[in-house]
């Protein structure tokens, strides 16, 4: 039995965070960011059946023809993904009244729409890019035990060796491969490269002096085996660690609104972002 103080839930019967019930989702669910976009999302639904919300997190659950889809904003950060993936996880495969594991434990798919810069000259504005693996350059995993393959230990390896003044230990996780299948088999893939906030740990520096100066440039020049960092946001490496460690299927679309490399901002970034939240729609 797990403790109350370990799972907290409300006085109406939801989770502590997302103010859901088991009931509320579908086991294909949409992560966004901005809790705006969650309706940018759901308004392609042909019905919706849940509206919730409470702070940063806002849930949408409907049909879209036949299948049910549950969107939901993780607001910004690894912090946000750690709470956001551990009561979902609670929602499918915790009794709520026993708060007990149940027997049979479920694997939900879970689709990042997310916006990134790209850190390649070759990755233009307005692509959308799947992330085959991701770096947390943050410090979400130091906390807990995930299971690594020989593939993420060797990317692992090479970013100490190549961000060799880092006084951290970045980790590693990889997409579904049955996601990438589904959405991304014919988009670009990448490994990306996720940040625990957007200046300094990414590089900018307004009246700020950084530790990492150099840290765009090591990013562009990294590579192992035929892999290159292609991008960079903020949520990515917290979503795949999680999902590879609770047994999920994830994957990351990253519409790409900034280049780094050329120090450029998109001029119609909604309607790159509608075009990644189109693109994952059609192929559910």
């Amino acid at each position: 039995m797990i403790n109350d103080s370990e799972l907290i839930i409300n006085a109406d019967g939801s989770i502590y965070h997302l103010n859901l019930k088991p009931e509320d989702i579908a086991d294909t669910i949409i992560f966004v960011g901005d809790p705006d976009r969650v309706a940018e999302v759901s308004k392609y639904f042909d019905n919706i059946e849940v509206k919730k919300g409470k702070r940063e997190f806002i849930t949408h659950t409907g049909f879209l023809g036949n299948k049910r889809l549950t969107v939901i904003s993780t607001g910004i950060g690894t912090d946000n993904i750690d709470i956001v993936i551990n009561e979902l996880d609670a929602l499918v495969n915790i009794d709520f009244e026993t708060k007990s594991l149940k027997e049979e434990i479920k694997s939900l798919d879970i689709i990042r729409i997310g916006t990134s810069g790209s850190i390649q000259g070759n990755i233009a504005i307005g692509t959308i890019l799947a992330s085959e693996f991701a770096i947390g350059f943050d410090t979400l995993m130091q906390y807990y035990k995930k299971p690594y393959t020989e593939t993420e230990l060797a990317i692992q390896n090479a970013v100490i060796h190549n961000f060799e003044d880092l006084t951290f230990r970045p980790y590693i996780g990889h997409a579904s491969e049955k996601l990438l299948a589904k959405f991304a088999y014919d988009l670009p893939k990448g490994i990306t490269m996720t940040a625990p906030g957007f200046y300094g740990p990414q590089g900018r520096a307004l009246r700020t002096n950084n530790t990492y100066p150099q840290l765009i440039k090591q990013a562009n020049q990294f590579i192992v085996g035929n892999r290159q960092i292609t991008n960079l946001e903020m949520e990515t490496a917290g979503i795949y660690a999680m999902c590879n460690m609770l047994g999920h299927h994830a994957i990351s679309i990253n519409a790409i609104l900034a280049s780094r490399v050329q120090e450029s901002f998109c001029e119609n970034p909604q309607e790159i972002i509608d075009n990644a939240i189109k693109l994952v729609l059609n192929r559910l």
